[in-house]
């Protein structure tokens, strides 16, 4: 499923028009985000949480030349399925 479909299934399932889903859509994409930005983790009862993980420094190598490459830390956004959301899946 892509943005497209989700907004549709929103659209679908709240009996909203189609601009005012896409709205409530990139709303919670906005609120995640900027939750995450700041550093806060999102926990959505049932569903699952998602959380900024620190990646260290390391050294990886080019495949290209073989030679070793220093890969800096970073931040990822993480995702961790709730039991609800497991239990659905299986």
């Amino acid at each position: 499923m892509n943005k497209a479909e989700l907004i549709d299934a929103v659209s679908t399932k709240t009996g909203l028009q189609k601009a005012e889903a896409t709205r409530a859509v990139d709303a919670v994409f906005d609120a995640v985000t900027g939750a995450l930005k700041a550093g806060d983790s999102v926990s959505l009862l049932g569903f699952g949480t998602f959380v900024v993980k620190a990646r260290a420094a390391r050294t990886g190598r080019n495949p290209r030349t073989n030679e070793p490459i220093e890969i800096p830390a970073t931040k990822v956004p993480g995702f961790k399925a709730g039991k609800a959301l497991k239990d659905a899946v299986n």
